[in-house]
């Protein structure tokens, strides 16, 4: 289980090492996504807090990257924050999602980006519930639900 201590030390000593690399050209990114996705994965964009149906939908079920249906997190790990974004309190292995110091807008924080991809998620902060302490505070258009028979670690496509 990944503790804030283990994030910040990704932050500071590097992200552990993908399953696998995806890699497109911008030009292959706007292709692929739609305007918004690509604002928000490839731009680092946010969307306004409480515009997805999937803050309050809790079904079982696994959470993929919308850019390269690597899986991020599971339904297990999903709550109820408050924030207007789906949160989660743990990705579904260590080393599915990257993190990078973000000092952005005058403040300290940690963005989480997809590992394999480089797409940008959100962020993850300490003031999660027990045990992990941790809340991934994520985009909902970041993200693509997925049936739970997909295996772990592999595309669900």
């Amino acid at each position: 289980m990944l503790k804030w201590s283990d994030v910040l030390r990704f932050t500071k000593e590097g992200n552990p090492e993908p399953d696998r690399r995806v890699e497109f050209s911008e030009s292959d990114w706007r292709a692929r996504l739609t305007p918004e996705q690509y604002r928000i994965t490839r731009q680092k964009g946010t969307e306004r807090a409480f515009s997805s149906e999937m803050c309050s939908l809790f079904e079982p079920g696994l959470y993929a990257c919308v850019c390269c249906d690597t899986l991020l997190f599971d339904s297990e790990e999903k709550f109820e924050s408050g924030t207007g974004w789906p949160s989660f309190t743990q990705p579904v292995r260590p080393n599915t999602v990257a993190y990078v110091a973000d000092n952005s807008y005058g403040m300290r924080r940690v963005e989480t980006t997809c590992n394999t991809c480089d797409a940008h998620l959100g962020h993850v902060f300490p003031d999660g519930p027990r045990p992990s302490g941790l809340r991934y505070c994520i985009n909902a258009v970041a993200l693509t639900k997925v049936d739970r028979m997909a295996p772990a670690g592999e595309s669900p496509a």
